[in-house]
């Protein structure tokens, strides 16, 4: 099953039928909404808007977490981010299409792990994107004819403010292509969670290093998003046309992270951190009944 995080400008999917916000809990807290279930191309898919309806949260404030264990709930295998980002690189210009196959973390303070004191896991993450789920969406882009660059590293800052001129440079000099504020921990606990992943960014102005463009501000943000987000959803919906298509594991082995993860013996395990993760680990825990 599809699941999709809709970003900045893309709250909603078009052509979504038989559709139905539903509520689910998750023991990790509140996600940012609830969750819109239904078909889009014929194929079952589920919805949640990052920053919930009418955009209430800001980056550093999202329950990335609960986020990530409710559309597992929700019956998510493989999970598509869409998200606006700024470029920093001259040939990325607002506009384009990105699909991003690396992350550089600079955040602070976000949980980046469902498991903790009494139950330590870790997973790999060298190559944090799902190179089949990647594959997947840059062919459905291809049947809607949107053009997409494949490859791309996404520097994650911690937001809310954007980037000052220093750090702009600095991070062109490490390498990264697009700067966002949201994919990273998404893709560490889609990870942990043992769901495919993969990031469909959306370049919306040039951050602040560019001579020429000037500093982003929201307005352009928010301009560039509006006047794409139509592309964006013909490549959700034409990969949600082609998601019936997986008849077999993962490649990559997404679907089976934490085989060999979890390093805390089933004695030594708190069962009320085993608990929380019936839904995240569940395939590998087993059943646990949590403790009073």
């Amino acid at each position: 099953m599809l699941g999709v995080i809709g970003g900045s400008g893309l709250y909603q999917l078009d052509g979504l039928r038989h559709e139905q916000w539903v509520r689910v809990a998750s023991p990790f807290g509140a996600p940012s909404d609830e969750v819109l279930v239904g078909e889009l191309a014929g194929r079952p898919l589920a919805f949640l808007p990052r920053h919930g309806r009418g955009h209430r949260l800001p980056p550093g404030e999202i329950n990335y977490r609960a986020n990530v264990d409710v559309l597992k709930r929700a019956g998510v295998t493989d999970l598509l981010s869409v998200s606006a980002v700024g470029s920093l690189r001259e040939d990325l210009a607002p506009g384009t299409l990105v699909l991003v196959d690396q992350f550089i973390d600079r955040t602070r303070g976000r949980p980046a792990s469902f498991f903790g004191p009494g139950l330590a896991a870790h997973v790999s993450l060298a190559d944090p994107v799902c190179p089949r789920l990647g594959d997947l969406v840059a062919a459905a882009a291809a049947d809607a004819g949107v053009p997409v660059r494949r490859g791309a590293t996404y520097l994650v800052i911690e937001g809310p403010q954007f980037s000052t001129r220093a750090e702009s440079h600095l991070y062109r000099q490490w390498g990264a292509d697009v700067i966002g504020m949201t994919n990273l921990p998404e893709a560490r606990l889609a990870r942990e969670a043992e769901l495919c992943y993969a990031t469909l960014a959306m370049v919306t102005d040039y951050d602040c290093w560019h001579d020429r463009a000037g500093a982003v501000t929201v307005t352009d943000v928010l301009a560039v998003m509006a006047a794409n987000a139509d592309r964006a959803r013909q490549v959700v919906s034409a990969t949600a046309a082609r998601s019936d298509r997986r008849t077999s594991p993962c490649p990559a082995g997404c679907d089976r992270a934490l085989d060999h993860a979890v390093v805390t013996p089933a004695a030594d395990r708190d069962p009320r951190v085993a608990a929380r993760l019936d839904a995240v680990a569940g395939r590998v825990l087993g059943p646990v009944a949590a403790e009073p």
